[in-house]
């Protein structure tokens, strides 16, 4: 600890050099101007104009994409959403690395995908930027949270609430945190594999 007037240790002075690029604190800050009044002043059914504005910036969004407009988004030039993907009102997805979900994909209220970490081994607690894939089919469901570098199978379904760290098998149905498989996915239409 250092007294008033003292300098910090090396170590300690590099927790607090930016991880991001001149280039990237600009955007950043662009982004989080059009966020706050463009994007979630928009009219509730105007998904084509919010999907525009994700692709203004980066994003790569289906125009099939349901997203609501107090939706966040972080860096959305690390998104990618497919085909008739939802995301809800209150939603977090933290795209400080690629952010990748697929076809059919539902984000309810309040889920956070976070795609962002530090390296806790070392002093510095350095920036890294994991991705994550959300297959599709699969249904993250209200306050439920991903965690970087997990990928969770085709079909998942991570109950609300649930917090995934490691990849979720597809076609199974996780809750609780850590989450924990409790049954394979069935719905009409769609029976039960070998596999789940």
């Amino acid at each position: 600890m250092t007294g008033k007037g003292e300098q910090p240790e090396p170590a300690a002075a590099a927790r607090h050099v930016s991880a991001f690029s001149r280039r990237e604190k600009i955007a950043r800050l662009v982004w989080s101007l059009v966020q706050a009044a463009l994007f979630r002043l928009s009219f509730t059914t105007w998904f084509g104009f919010r999907n525009r504005l994700l692709r203004l910036f980066g994003a790569d969004v289906h125009p099939s994409c349901r997203i609501r407009r107090l939706a966040r988004f972080e860096c959305p030039w690390n998104f990618s959403a497919g085909a008739n993907t939802s995301i809800g009102d209150g939603a977090i997805i933290y795209c400080l690395g690629p952010v990748k979900l697929g076809e059919r994909v539902t984000i309810s209220q309040y889920a956070h995908v976070c795609a962002g970490a530090h390296d806790y081994t070392k002093q510095q607690m350095p920036l890294l930027r994991p991705p994550i894939t959300i297959e599709s089919d699969v249904w993250v469901a209200a306050d439920a949270f991903v965690g970087p570098n997990v990928t969770v199978g085709q079909g998942a379904i991570l109950g609300a609430r649930g917090a995934a760290f490691v990849d979720l098998e597809p076609w199974t149905i996780y809750r609780g945190n850590p989450a924990v498989a409790v049954k394979p996915r069935r719905y009409e239409g769609r029976e039960a594999t070998p596999n789940g």
